[in-house]
Order: structure tokens, then sequence, then C-alpha cells
């Protein structure tokens, strides 16, 4: 973990399996927020600004003429995320807002790392060059991707990274727990498959505490 950039905002960040709940979260926290006038954007990872966008259709539409290395996906979700970074992110915690994110840095070492199986000192490098801002605090909603993959089917048609088989979301499952244990100030895990309400009472304590933190 680096070193944390001084800014009046505040950055939250959601991570996840496929189908665990993060767009349910993320509503949650908006309606938290909004209830309690804190200013806020919303955004997301691979995207939140328009070159972002863009890039995030060429990660998650399936290519069946050619497949993407892993290699190339990891360099576009950086590339995704380092103009997330500087056009959107910063900016509003220069301003002193609420940032909310829908993943960020933490994924590429749960999906490209373990799921693809990466160098992970090869992520650390790119992340130490584009991330300058780290989040404050991080939700990990955590469910079996048995689970998860049986809501996200249920959504609709898949996306290139959902149609991946169950062992590729085990390895990010283990990724995103590794990563948890390791920096377990800044991570909040919260068990997904319990009810909703339980989930909604858990991430509140969270903002309470990050809403206090803030107005002292």
């Amino acid at each position: 973990m680096q070193p944390q950039a001084q800014h009046p905002g505040i950055f939250l960040t959601i991570e996840g399996v496929e189908g665990v709940g993060k767009s349910t979260a993320v509503k949650f926290i908006q309606k938290y927020l909004a209830e309690r006038a804190q200013d806020f954007i919303v955004t997301r990872e691979p995207g939140g600004t328009g070159i972002a966008e863009q890039i995030r259709q060429i990660l998650l539409t399936p290519n069946p003429e050619e497949v993407l290395a892993p290699e190339a996906e990891l360099l576009l979700m950086f590339a995704a995320r380092a103009q997330h970074v500087v056009n959107k992110i910063e900016p509003a915690l220069q301003a002193g807002m609420w940032v909310i994110s829908d993943r960020f840095a933490d994924a590429s070492y749960a999906y490209q790392g373990m799921g693809r199986g990466l160098n992970l000192s090869q992520i650390a490098a790119l992340e130490k060059w584009v991330v300058k801002t780290y989040p404050k605090a991080t939700i990990l909603l955590d469910a079996p991707p048995s689970i998860g993959l049986t809501r996200a089917k249920n959504r609709g048609p898949q996306d290139r990274i959902e149609q991946e088989k169950l062992d590729f979301f085990e390895r990010v499952r283990e990724g995103y727990l590794q990563r948890a244990a390791n920096d377990s100030k800044r991570f909040f895990v919260i068990d997904a498959t319990q009810p909703l309400v339980e989930v909604h009472a858990e991430i509140k304590t969270l903002l309470d505490k990050l809403l206090l933190e803030k107005t002292c």
C-alpha cells in the first residue's frame, strides 16, 4: 500500500467478484450521503471518463475474432485508470467531495494478477506509476463465486470477463481476500451472502465512522 495523498475528500471503493451486490451497495451509499447533505460523485472502473469508458468497451465486449492477451488487458485497465484518476477522482477529492468507485486498483491484483496469473510485482509497478491517490477505505463484498455468477447470469447477457469459468473467479476471490488480509486497516470485508438489511447495516457502520472522521 502506497502512502495516502493529502486531500480533503473521502475516497471509498467497492470491490468483489461478479454478482456480490456492488451496485446495490453503491445505491445504499448514495442514499446515505444524500440524506446527510454530503457532496459526492459515483464512478466505476474500468471507466469513469469519456476515454476510459471507450477503453471499457474494448475490455468487456466479447470478440470472437481476436483473444485479448492478459498483458493487453492489464495495460488497458491501467490506461483507463490513469484517465480516471487524473480527470475525475483527484479533482473531486481536492474539492472536498466523497468519491465512491465501483472497483479500483485492487481489482487488477485480483483479476489480472490472481485470475490471469500475471506478475504481481509488475502490477505494483504500474500502480506506483499511475495511481497517486488511494482509497481511505475499501468495502469488499465477499461471497462464493458460484453464488455471484448465478446472480450475474440472471441479469442478462454476460460481458467478456463474466464469461470466464468458475475457477477463474475462485482465484479472483482468493486474490481479494489476500489483499484484505494484507491491508486490514483499509479493507472492510462483508459477508455478501447474509440478508441485505445486515449488509447495509455493516456498510452504515463504516460510513458513520468515515463521516465522523471527515467532520472532526
